[in-house]
């Protein structure tokens, strides 16, 4: 082989080796590229294609209250209610029940007093027989049933709403949140409490700027119970912002039994009356005659007209509701005008 053809052979020697070389690169990108399309490719990832979406809302939550924690699936369908404040956030959200306790209904709920509901017993004796047959998606209960929640816990998933008294708003409005994250209705639980919230703040700066007290009491039968911050009623003082006649009344569920010689000697600015009876008979309120004796008459709020008979459907049936608490702060900012 001479020099000319020596070199004619190392020059196609080399094209051959750089032509090799150039097929490898190219069959390694295509398999390169052919693996990050398996692996971008939604059909290639278990995981991928069983994800929900993110937005989705979830199938099941778990709703943590006072009695434990219940696993609730999102939008149930039957549903028994034993709470009438409950009841009444459901009414105001346009969320359909399917049972609930027809004694004692507040007026304006009446239409839960139709057929068209199972009744599932009273307010303190539920019906579990009835209860059984509904066979709930979920069951709403507050303070009266507590007693029977394991009974109801093995009827359908059961959830405590009752409103903590002595931290009522909060209470109030996480009960109300979660209602709207079981229901799908978060917005409108929101655009709710913000109505509500603005009129509380309204009425705090009207009680602020007169500085008085008062007293709240429970007319019952004949006989009064007075309570003070901390208590069923205690959002007066606790959230409204009016001052205690008297600071040390007992916080209990029934109230502290007084006189009326103990209202004269306490001498509120104001004084709210609930009248218990009422609330549970029905009837017209019987407790002004009873109320508004020699020795009352002697107090600044009989002399200043603010003796102010409160609506006892919602302060003692079904407080803790949109519509109930929202009525509440009216009837209390209609007394100081």
């Amino acid at each position: 082989m001479n020099g000319s053809e020596s070199k004619r052979w190392t020059q196609g020697a080399l094209a051959a080796l750089l032509g090799l070389a150039l097929t490898a690169c190219g069959n390694n990108n295509e398999a390169g590229g052919e693996a990050e399309a398996a692996a971008a490719s939604p059909a290639s990832s278990p995981i991928s294609s069983a994800a929900p979406a993110a937005s989705a809302a979830p199938a099941e939550l778990t709703i943590k209250h006072q009695l434990g924690e219940t696993a609730v699936q999102h939008h149930p369908q039957k549903v028994v209610v034993f709470d009438f404040g409950v009841l009444d956030s459901l009414d105001k959200l346009g969320v359909e029940v399917a049972g609930v306790p027809q004694a004692n209904i507040p007026p304006y709920l009446s239409k839960y007093e139709s057929k068209d509901y199972a009744n599932v017993g009273s307010l303190k004796e539920p019906d579990l027989e009835q209860i059984s047959a509904i066979d709930p998606d979920l069951i709403l209960i507050s303070g009266r049933q507590s007693d029977y929640y394991e009974e109801l816990s093995k009827l359908g998933p059961t959830v405590f709403m009752g409103v903590d008294t002595a931290r009522y708003m909060d209470s109030y409005e996480e009960n109300t949140e979660t209602l709207g994250r079981i229901f799908g209705k978060e917005k409108e639980v929101e655009a709710e409490l913000k109505k509500v919230e603005d009129s509380i703040q309204t009425l705090k700066e009207k009680v602020s700027a007169e500085g008085k007290n008062a007293l709240i009491i429970l007319a019952n039968e004949g006989n009064i119970s007075a309570y003070g911050s901390g208590s069923r009623f205690g959002m007066i003082h606790d959230v409204f912002g009016f001052k205690e006649a008297d600071a040390n009344i007992e916080a209990s569920t029934h109230g502290q039994s007084v006189t009326f010689e103990y209202v004269a000697e306490k001498n509120p600015d104001y004084l709210f009356v609930i009248d218990r009876g009422a609330a549970m008979s029905g009837d017209a309120p019987a407790s002004k005659e009873l109320v508004e004796n020699e020795l009352v008459k002697g107090t600044n709020a009989y002399k200043n007209g603010h003796i102010v008979y409160l609506d006892a459907n919602y302060w003692y049936l079904s407080g803790g509701g949109l519509e109930s608490v929202a009525a509440m702060v009216d009837e209390v900012a209609a007394a100081l005008k």
